[in-house]
């Protein structure tokens, strides 16, 4: 029983990894394994698990970062850690909050009514104060944004320092010279800041074409975040001046640089240097699903912008939206959240950028 498992556990090994799809033709695993005593190093995808280390290290400087770093600097901007007003207990109330629902339509907030003979509109208050307490306070959120503020300014002048004097981000041709036989130590820290495509990337050796699309991608983020603090500190002049100098900037990364520049190279220079092959198809199609998504997020950030000219100021994150009892008063109402809302936690969704004409929190 033992032996078959391990015989099938390696064929599926040998499925997963077969040299054919992964690498382009006449080269195999065993080339890359470096010559002993050479002094040639090729990324394998056991490097890959450094990222998990590498990550728990970030998460510890984050903490420290906002605890002795951001939260000063908030207090200084007279941003206080009051949050919403509480709730008064009630075990009835929070048990469906908890289990049920936490926006109760028109029957069951009359059915609330009855059985604690209070008035809807009190219920109506509960809800709203209920779920007003577990949205993070806005030191909080300044907090947040001011970390990942200084990771994506730090990481794009890290990329854009090492990249500047690499010839392939010059002349994209050079990303495929050679390949796959090409060093990678220069950016093996930049490639696990950030795992998502680059973990294809990585263990496929794409990594001169992976550093491109990563400091590419960084070129906007840290404005974002830079008019997010603006909006959290309230001067909102700034902050609508840093949203639009984002918007320019993400726009003219993501639908003119990366489909001439890193599409270019992916899909027309690579066919003409090394061929297709296999993966070269499914690294291409993630590329190409990310320019798809990079028009999408577009058309949100030019719709957002438009509303903000409409209105004379950008719209903030739906995070810090505390419900209003004119708000409340709608009992069927479904309050808009964007789609890409980020959660307290600070994690980003669909890259952290904005939808719906609201405020949101990004590899």
């Amino acid at each position: 029983m033992a032996a078959a498992a391990a015989a099938a556990a390696a064929a599926l090994r040998a499925w997963f990894w077969n040299e054919r799809f992964w690498l382009p033709h006449n080269v195999t695993w065993a080339d890359l394994a470096g010559e002993p005593g050479s002094g040639l190093q090729y990324p394998r995808a056991a490097h890959v698990l450094s990222a998990f280390p590498l990550a728990l290290g970030i998460f510890a400087v984050r903490l420290l970062f906002e605890r002795f770093i951001a939260k000063p600097c908030a207090i200084n901007l007279g941003i206080q850690d009051s949050g919403p007003h509480r709730a008064q207990p009630n075990a009835i109330l929070e048990k469906v909050f908890t289990s049920i629902t936490k926006s109760p339509d028109a029957k069951r907030l009359e059915g609330l009514s009855k059985q604690l003979d209070w008035d809807v509109r009190k219920i109506q208050r509960w809800f709203r104060h209920r779920r007003n307490q577990d949205k993070p306070t806005t030191l909080t959120k300044f907090c947040e944004s001011m970390w990942r503020f200084t990771f994506y300014l730090s990481i794009f002048f890290y990329g854009i320092r090492f990249l500047w004097t690499a010839p392939w981000f010059w002349d994209t041709r050079q990303c495929w010279y050679n390949y796959p036989f090409q060093d990678f130590l220069i950016m093996f820290v930049h490639h696990l800041a950030t795992i998502g495509l680059i973990t294809f990337s990585y263990m496929n050796n794409m990594v001169r074409v992976g550093t491109l699309v990563l400091c590419l991608h960084d070129a906007s983020d840290f404005l974002l975040e830079a008019a997010k603090l603006a909006n959290y500190a309230k001067y909102q002049r700034v902050c609508d001046a840093f949203f639009m100098l984002f918007g320019v900037v993400f726009i003219v990364t993501r639908l003119g640089i990366y489909p001439f520049w890193i599409l270019n190279t992916t899909l027309f220079e690579s066919w003409e240097l090394i061929g297709p092959y296999p993966s070269w198809w499914l690294f291409n199609g993630l590329l190409v699903t990310l320019q798809v998504l990079h028009i999408i997020w577009s058309y949100l950030i030019i719709r957002t912008a438009s509303k903000a000219l409409v209105r004379g100021k950008v719209s903030k994150d739906d995070r810090s939206d505390v419900e209003s009892s004119s708000e409340e008063e709608e009992v069927t109402s479904n309050s808009t959240k964007g789609v890409f809302s980020t959660s307290s936690n600070g994690s980003n969704r669909l890259n952290g950028h904005v939808a719906g004409g609201q405020w949101t929190g990004e590899e």
